[in-house]
């Protein structure tokens, strides 16, 4: 039993390390596009369709990137990845790039955060028609809008739901919306193409991002963003 438990911490340790290794070879073959950030969230999966992938929080001292939360699994998009510039609304993929981190909409009144954030409502919504002129944009209230997310569920899922801004600016129509930074609610579960963690990983990146430090997410297959996006 004692050997058996000592092999498992071992690998679990041996896993850590080759998540972290790879983690900071993404960020240094992007280095590039990520010399404005100083909070970086690598998520990254080895087969481009799964939809379990892994999660890596770093931060930069001394220009250089060092790791701030050990590695996690996460879900994403239960048909994993979408390649770089091919995402498209409901296919089930989350998109590949590298993307602001956001809003942060949250069920919480007050809570510990430097990020801007905002109490959901059931008036609170994230539109997901193609043809609607709100399209991947916020909108309270009432709309014409065919179909949208509301960010206030009967489910924990948006209890923390931090913007990914994807397709924000411009805005495209038809290449997905409402990609979002959220609870997972299930373990071993898929979302529609956001991001999901667990909760008490949430909460330490919720109190960890700053604005100022221009929190950024890096996100797709490893193959493809250890090659530079």
């Amino acid at each position: 039993m004692a050997s058996t438990l000592f092999f498992c911490v071992n690998l679990q340790a041996q896993t850590n390390t080759t998540t972290i290794k790879d983690a900071l070879l993404i960020a240094a073959h992007n280095k590039s596009k990520l010399e404005n950030s100083e909070q970086l969230l690598v998520v990254y999966n080895y087969q481009p369709e799964s939809y379990s992938a892994f999660f890596v929080a770093l931060e930069k001292k001394d220009n250089r990137w060092i790791v701030k939360q050990e590695p996690v699994q996460v879900c994403i998009g239960k048909n994993g990845f979408a390649t770089q510039l091919n995402k498209r609304e409901g296919d089930g993929k989350s998109p590949t790039g590298i993307f602001r981190l956001g809003k942060l909409y949250t069920y919480e009144k007050q809570l510990n955060t430097l990020l801007e954030n905002q109490q959901t409502t059931a008036e609170d919504k994230w539109i997901d028609d193609s043809n609607s002129e709100d399209y991947n944009r916020f909108v309270k209230g009432a709309t014409n809008a065919k179909s949208y997310e509301n960010l206030l569920l009967k489910t924990d899922a948006y209890k923390y739901c931090m913007v990914i801004e994807y397709n924000t600016n411009p805005i495209i129509k038809g290449k997905g919306s409402a990609i979002f930074f959220h609870l997972a609610v299930k373990k071993s579960s898929f979302t529609a193409g956001c991001v999901a963690i667990d909760e008490e990983n949430m909460k330490l990146m919720v109190s960890w991002l700053d604005p100022k430090r221009n929190p950024t997410i890096i996100m797709g297959n490893f193959n493809v963003l250890k090659s530079g996006l």
